[in-house]
């Protein structure tokens, strides 16, 4: 198994970091010839139409959406939910890769100032996880399984077969407990 963490902008470095405690093969991926060594992808954080301009411009965006809709898994954090998911609210004709059947708004918990972190249930552990300038869930479709709520009930983890997404940064965290989630995802 090799991960691949998309690395044109946003919190890459602390993916692969986590991935290194890990011990798991894993590469940078910037151009289509690193997207064909990977068997899977995580896509990061940081700013959804950069990111989404970025992977346009170096020719990965189709070719990032064709192996996922072809079973490679995928994980998005924050913006790369964003890029995953099919529906921006607050930005109808955002392009995205429309691999996860949410909808999304942008930025829903406040700007970078209100950043916060907050305690959540995952896979029946408590881990601490920062939510910055973090998108909200608004709609989930059918087969998508809710990984993690806020105690206010907001979804802030998601699954659907080979594509998971959280809204929060658990790169951000020095936990590895969503990364070892993912890197199993598949083999279940």
């Amino acid at each position: 198994m090799t991960v691949g963490v998309l690395s044109l902008q946003g919190s890459f470095y602390e993916h692969l970091f986590i991935l290194s405690r890990l011990n798991t093969d894993h590469i940078q991926v910037k151009t289509s010839e690193d997207l064909s060594r990977v068997t899977r992808l995580i896509i990061p954080g940081g700013e959804s139409t950069a990111m989404l301009a970025l992977t346009q411009k170096s020719g990965l965006f189709d070719l990032v959406r064709d192996r996922i809709m072809s079973g490679m898994p995928v994980y998005g954090t924050c913006a790369g939910m964003i890029m995953l998911s099919t529906f921006v609210e607050d930005f109808p004709n955002q392009k995205t890769l429309s691999c996860l059947d949410i909808a999304v708004r942008r930025n829903a918990f406040g700007r970078q100032i209100n950043s916060f972190e907050s305690e959540v249930s995952f896979l029946n552990s408590k881990i601490t996880v920062p939510f910055i300038r973090a998108p909200k869930i608004t709609q989930i479709g059918e087969g998508v399984d809710v990984l993690s709520r806020l105690e206010s009930g907001d979804i802030v983890a998601v699954r659907q077969g080979n594509v998971m997404a959280t809204a929060f940064h658990p790169e951000l965290t020095g936990g590895a407990a969503v990364h070892e989630y993912f890197l199993h995802l598949g083999l279940e």
